[in-house]
């Protein structure tokens, strides 16, 4: 298979071709490897490359809706056993998983043939994908520019044209954020719908998950349904959809009633081009006959805010901890900004996470009246275009001020002298919409349907109730046939890298 054809095709597509016979999962896979070859050496999205057990998965019978499709794997929490999982920290390079995750599993059951692994910033814990251990992957559009994060690598390596779908996970807005920088189609479930175990149960309290960012709403369908329900880890036994989602996908989602909004108490003023990709996705919905109206922020975005940071900085105090008993790791294991926010965490008291959890009762409720009158919330995803690369370093001065707090263990001064509103403002004033929908366990989808003059991707997100993947997805389908976006690919930035 060339490479023009290759990259016509989703991975449902592919996975039907391999099916029919028209193709093999060999063939495929040296299609993906072909162009990554070309491409991953400017984007840097490919970490760790899994040959041996690609090739000798491609060689055998293969059955599932992705039969033979090439896929990777995000490097956090997503185990295959026997290979190394590095979640982007340098305590944990050469880690080798002893147990396949459970939604791995679910992924290989499919059909995929899994090469390779696409990195993330340590743990995870950043918007954008710049981890020292493998540094910065970059977007596709704009080589110059971050493709979003944590999923950042999965995300450049779909929108260059590396494969059609890839592995990502969200603990606050970690698929969509990436997805709306490069273009692509990237959906939260709700809260439980997809499995964490066996080495999880609820990663993050509750608020992280896994799913994939795809050029095709139909692969982000088919791929949910390949890796819904509870596993032995499961906490709880969620409500399954009634149906595969794929098969409901053209049904007509009816007449909604879409409340938008750009307003948010992190940002006085809306990134001019985020307003103009709400406003035309309105414009879009009500020309397919929704009911759309401006609303005001349906919670309050700054306590939002400050309850996520609180409970993502003690998780990060509480896996530096595990992790240093562990392997023994030292300081130099870890980003400094890392060890900041675990010094942060530490600060807080048992009281001080409790309360920010419980505050969740809130955000759900106010949501939850704004979805008594509306179906969908609909928000920018990103609070501006993309950023450059290395905007979010950390400032000298800062890291100074830092190591000495860290060295004489005086970490909570970094509190008193305002660190966490200055983290608040600098990571998340430029995706300030995300965490919602994690918080408050609703899922969200971010969808490419909007350009800068410039040609970045400025995806925007909607807002659904408990349980409306379905909605979501069905909205979505009909604004991909309504104005059609995966036409935009290989990106050229990457082209003329090439």
């Amino acid at each position: 298979m060339d490479q023009r054809e290759y990259l016509q095709h989703d991975g449902l597509a592919l996975g039907e071709l391999v099916t029919k016979g028209e193709v093999s999962a060999a063939d495929l896979l040296a299609a993906a490897r072909t162009r990554a070859l070309e491409v991953n050496p400017a984007i840097n999205a490919i970490c760790t490359w899994l040959d041996d057990h690609a090739d000798e998965r491609a060689a055998q019978p293969l059955s599932g809706p992705f039969a033979g499709v090439p896929f990777l794997l995000k490097d956090l929490h997503q185990h295959l056993a026997g290979h190394a999982t590095s979640d982007g920290c340098r305590a944990l390079a050469g880690r080798r998983a002893e147990r396949t995750s459970t939604v791995v599993q679910r992924w290989l059951d499919a059909g995929v043939v899994i090469f390779g692994k696409t990195s993330t910033p340590e743990f995870g814990s950043k918007g954008i994908t710049e981890p020292a251990l493998f540094g910065p992957t970059r977007n596709p559009w704009d080589l110059e520019r971050t493709p979003g994060g944590s999923s950042g690598g999965s995300a450049a390596a779909v929108a260059a044209g590396i494969l059609p779908v890839a592995a990502a996970s969200d603990g606050g807005g970690s698929i969509r954020i990436p997805a709306a920088c490069t273009g692509l189609v990237g959906l939260k479930a709700c809260r439980g719908l997809v499995p964490s175990g066996p080495e999880e149960s609820e990663p993050l309290n509750g608020l992280a998950t896994t799913g994939v960012v795809s050029r095709t709403v139909r692969d982000t369908a088919a791929m949910l349904d390949a890796l819904v329900g509870p596993d032995a880890m499961s906490p709880f036994a969620p409500a399954l959809p009634d149906r595969p989602l794929l098969d409901r996908l053209d049904e007509a989602p009816g007449r909604l009633r879409i409340g938008f909004t750009t307003a948010c108490a992190l940002r006085e003023q809306p990134h001019p081009e985020a307003v103009r990709a709400v406003e035309h996705a309105a414009a879009l919905l009500a020309d397919l006959g929704h009911e759309v109206e401006e609303v005001a922020p349906p919670h309050d975005d700054r306590q939002l805010g400050r309850d996520f940071l609180t409970i993502w900085f003690v998780h990060q105090a509480n896996e530096i901890a595990r992790i240093r008993r562990e392997t023994g790791a030292g300081d130099d294991g870890f980003e400094l900004d890392t060890r900041i926010m675990a010094a942060l965490g530490r600060s807080f008291s048992a009281v001080d996470l409790q309360a920010a959890d419980e505050r969740r009762r809130d955000h759900i409720a106010a949501l939850a009246g704004f979805h008594a009158t509306h179906d969908l919330l609909l928000t920018p995803t990103l609070g501006e275009p993309p950023i450059r690369i290395g905007s979010l370093d950390t400032p000298a001065h800062l890291q100074r001020i830092s190591e000495l707090l860290l060295r004489t263990r005086t970490t909570g001064v970094l509190r008193r002298i305002g660190i966490v509103d200055q983290l608040v403002e600098a990571n998340l004033a430029w995706v300030p919409y995300t965490q919602l929908a994690n918080v408050t366990g609703r899922p969200a989808i971010s969808l490419p349907l909007y350009r800068t003059p410039g040609g970045l991707p400025m995806g925007v997100q909607f807002v659904g109730r408990l349980s409306s993947e379905d909605l979501l997805l069905r909205l979505a389908r009909q604004l991909e046939i309504a104005a059609p976006w995966a036409q935009h690919l290989p990106p050229p930035a990457v082209s003329a890298a090439a």
